[in-house]
């Protein structure tokens, strides 16, 4: 049986906005995939790997909002700490990221 988030253990995770700061391609994960380091209004960003090469270049994501999942423990993916997950919709054309409409604080909770 495959095992997962329950719903019960659900209060851990959480959603909020973050500003990317700074990008680099991960050229250790299997995916293209690029190292994303995301302003949550705290004192250190937070990092995540995210596989969304398909629709974006690494200098039009700096300074952009995303939309993240937190309350994970943080895993390697190809040799990068990810500490998060970026929210984006599977297309065919690759993952489109969520973002807010305006510009709100980094770490501003997703209601």
């Amino acid at each position: 049986m495959l095992s997962g988030p329950t719903f019960e253990g659900s209060a851990a995770f959480g959603l909020c906005v973050g500003t990317v700061l700074r990008v680099e391609q991960n050229d250790g994960a299997r995916d293209p995939a690029y190292k994303l380091w995301i302003d949550l209004g705290k004192d250190e960003p937070v990092q995540s790997s995210a596989k969304i090469t398909d629709l974006y270049d690494l200098d039009e994501l700096v300074g952009r909002q995303v939309v993240v999942v937190t309350g994970f423990e943080p895993m390697r993916v190809g040799g990068f700490r990810s500490d998060v997950l970026v929210l984006g919709a599977l297309t065919d054309g690759g993952v489109v990221l969520v973002k807010p409409d305006e510009p709100v604080p980094p770490g501003a909770t997703i209601a």
